[in-house]
């Protein structure tokens, strides 16, 4: 069996056939992940190649319609450099941000841009939700799409199966609501695509561990080990916001044991939207209250007591969580997505103090950074897209693209959806 690693490195490769599959891939995964923004003599030089056989990787690569090549933006003198992107008839993902209100629906071409054709808000319900969804992905599908991505905002089991505590979504079977046919398709709960994003994209690129939180209506997240998120036994790690992170005193008395996912003393009772919600005494639940919940956080920021109080509130717990992950899980950076970075940029002090205080002695002296995303609230439809890149970028995802490209030109019409979308 052949793979090639994600730090570029081919495993497995025997022959000069395999070796230059497995180069086509790096050189292809080098350009996507540098966000086209390599010239060839950078990418050659940063994938250890000779320039010869560089040369003849590009060339097969635009020849398979999967790059592009144009000038270096600015060069004035000589022969041009030259910059390796997408094609405007090459590979194209659809990305899809499922949240507890609405959805968001994006085409993602090689190189990482993503233009949003689609979004709409929904009921909460199973039903109010995905199948619209799969409606607005199958107006996409064509010839150009190689993979599907969909964030959700719960656990997600044997890659279809979610559960959305506060939803009230049990056994949900996302992949048969959606119905999107046989295009391939990749589920994943929105807190670890957010840490992927931030891995590949953001303040996580090149740290060999780090924890990344994502905060919505709750928290959850994920450890990245050199740019991986731990999946855990059932592919369900990192729900940190069902776990008893903070100071219970700080819970509403009547939900200071139990919590809709059915465990006890809950962090997502203390920290996120639906937290900011119940400062107020107001119904939470059901995908509810976002409006209300940015209200809260636009009013702290223009110095309202009760809001600056509510925030407040909320960045203690969020921060004592912190330094009891951080303890248990030794990250080098702590990074926050979503109403994480309006907490961190409301509230740094109050979330760092009580970070600190969490920690054990030890630690203190030279604590884990914590640091605002760099991706701002795309995080997890960035995730999105690289999952279904990730399935595409192999040996035989590129395969499967000759063939499939070899069989017609008219495959590649220039008016296709897939073509008017990306632009």
């Amino acid at each position: 069996m052949h793979r090639v690693l994600h730090n570029g490195r081919v495993d497995g490769a025997r022959t000069s056939v395999e070796l230059r599959a497995h180069n086509r891939v790096r050189l292809l995964r080098a350009v996507h992940e540098c966000g086209a923004g390599r010239t060839r003599s950078e990418l050659t030089r940063d994938l250890d190649l000779a320039r010869g056989t560089a040369s003849v990787l590009v060339t097969g690569l635009i020849d398979d319609d999967l790059v592009s090549e144009s000038p270096t933006p600015g060069h004035a003198r000589g022969r041009p450099t030259q910059v390796p992107g997408p094609h405007p008839h090459g590979p194209l993902v659809l990305a899809a941000d499922l949240r507890e209100d609405a959805w968001d629906l994006a085409v993602c071409e090689i190189g990482g841009r993503t233009t949003v054709v689609d979004s709409r808000s929904h009921d909460g319900s199973p039903t109010g939700a995905l199948p619209p969804l799969g409606d607005a992905i199958r107006a996409q599908l064509g010839p150009r799409v190689v993979g599907v991505g969909v964030a959700v905002a719960g656990p997600v089991r044997s890659g279809r199966i979610v559960d959305i505590a506060h939803l009230s979504w049990r056994d949900v079977d996302v992949a048969e609501l959606l119905a999107v046919g046989h295009a391939p398709l990749h589920i994943g709960n929105d807190a670890r695509l957010a840490g992927l994003a931030e891995a590949r994209r953001g303040r996580l690129r090149g740290v060999d561990l780090g924890l990344h939180l994502h905060v919505d209506f709750d928290p959850g997240g994920t450890l990245l080990v050199n740019g991986t998120p731990l999946a855990g036994g059932s592919g369900t790690a990192g729900e940190f916001g069902h776990m008893p992170l903070a100071d219970p005193s700080g819970m509403p008395a009547d939900r200071r044991r139990h919590c809709a996912c059915g465990a006890q003393g809950c962090w997502s009772l203390q920290v996120g939207g639906n937290a900011l919600l119940d400062h107020f005494g107001l119904t939470t639940g059901g995908g509810r209250g976002r409006s209300v919940s940015e209200r809260i956080l636009a009013d702290a920021a223009r110095g309202d007591p009760a809001a600056v109080e509510a925030v407040a509130v909320n960045a203690r717990a969020l921060g004592m969580g912190i330094g009891a992950l951080v303890n248990a899980l030794d990250p080098r950076v702590v990074t926050l997505s979503g109403m994480g970075t309006d907490l961190l940029a409301l509230a740094r002090d109050e979330i760092e103090a009580a970070y600190l205080a969490g920690l054990m002695a030890f630690r203190r002296p030279r604590p884990a950074e914590i640091a605002p995303s760099t991706l701002d609230r795309r995080g997890p439809l960035i995730g999105a897209m690289e999952s279904a890149f990730d399935a595409f970028l192999t040996v035989p995802g590129l395969q499967g693209w000759r063939a499939s490209h070899a069989r017609s030109d008219e495959l590649f019409p220039p008016t296709d959806v897939a073509s008017k979308s990306a632009r």
